[in-house]
Parts: C-alpha cells; sequence; structure tokens
C-alpha cells in the first residue's frame, strides 16, 4: 500500500504545480496582464483616485471594449482595474452567476482552494494569485500581482528612510 501511496502523491504534486503555472503563464484576464501598464488596455477609462490599504496612492480605472466582454458563451458586466504608478496591480472580472466559469477556472488551474474565512475559493501561484467570490447573482475573479504590491511596500520603505534621514 504505502508504495503505490508514495509515486500517488509526487504525481498529485506535479500536476497541481502545472496547473498553477498555467495560471503564472496567463498573469491575468485575457490580453491584461498584471504589471503591465494601464496606457496598454484597450478602452481603459480613469474612474477615481483610490488610497489602497490606507496609505498607498492608487487609481481604478474600468474598461467596457468588447474583446473583454465574454468569457466564452458567459458575458462580463463589468471589469475593474488597480493601477499603481501606472501599472496594473489588480483585475476584477464580474460575470453573472453561471457554473461554467468555476468548471473552466478549474480545468484550467487545477482545483481551488476553499477558504472558509472569506468565504471563497482561490488559486495562489508565485507572482500572482486569483480569487472566485461567488455572490447570489453575480461571480467576482480577482486577480492580485505580488511584484507590483511588493514595490508598493519597497516605496513606503523609502519614504520612511528618506523622512529618518532627514532628522
Amino acid at each position: 500500500m504505502r508504495i503505490l501511496t508514495v509515486p500517488l502523491l509526487i504525481v498529485c504534486s506535479v500536476a497541481y504545480a502545472q496547473d498553477v503555472s498555467e495560471l503564472e503563464k496567463r498573469n491575468g484576464f485575457k490580453e491584461i496582464k498584471l504589471g503591465m501598464l494601464i496606457d496598454s488596455v484597450k478602452g481603459a477609462e480613469f474612474k477615481k483616485d483610490l488610497i489602497e490599504r490606507k496609505e498607498f496612492a492608487t487609481k481604478s480605472y474600468e474598461t467596457k471594449h468588447a474583446d473583454y466582454m465574454t468569457i466564452g458563451d458567459v458575458s462580463v458586466k463589468q471589469i475593474s482595474l488597480k493601477a499603481y504608478k501606472g501599472f496594473i496591480y489588480e483585475i476584477e472580472v464580474t460575470t453573472g452567476h453561471d457554473p461554467k466559469v468555476m468548471r473552466g477556472l478549474e480545468k484550467s488551474y487545477g482545483k481551488a482552494t476553499y477558504s472558509l474565512r472569506t468565504e471563497s475559493y482561490y488559486w495562489k501561484a508565485e507572482t500572482l494569485s486569483l480569487v472566485y467570490k461567488g455572490h447570489r447573482k453575480e461571480v467576482k475573479l480577482t486577480y492580485r500581482s505580488a511584484p507590483v504590491i511588493r514595490m508598493m511596500y519597497v516605496d513606503k520603505g523609502k519614504q520612511i528612510e528618506e523622512v529618518a534621514d532627514d532628522f
């Protein structure tokens, strides 16, 4: 029995890594990639200035370009983008509640992990994460870029150093 268990665990872990690597390879939603400049997104329209995590000045955008408004035969209601210094760090895609969305995600990225605390499913790769949160009538897919969020904290550290040096 043990002889079969070890190879099975190895195969499962390799299969999981390959699925998350697909998420890493795609790095976003359709042609909208995390870390790319907001100016490169077709139809991106500025909405408002934001303060992210109570300390970072960011900007909110939306796009309604026809290239992004469907996932197969499921229509997309809204695409919201957040950018820090012009770099996209979050993509939020809102669709109608359709089970094909989750099945498609699991086919592409493997089985999702369920978070009881946030009541959502997620996939996590080294440089990004994808959160699937189902509501009564809609689904929100949120892609987040770890490198751009890390850049925010590095910039914050530089600002603190400048203040400390000024004493």
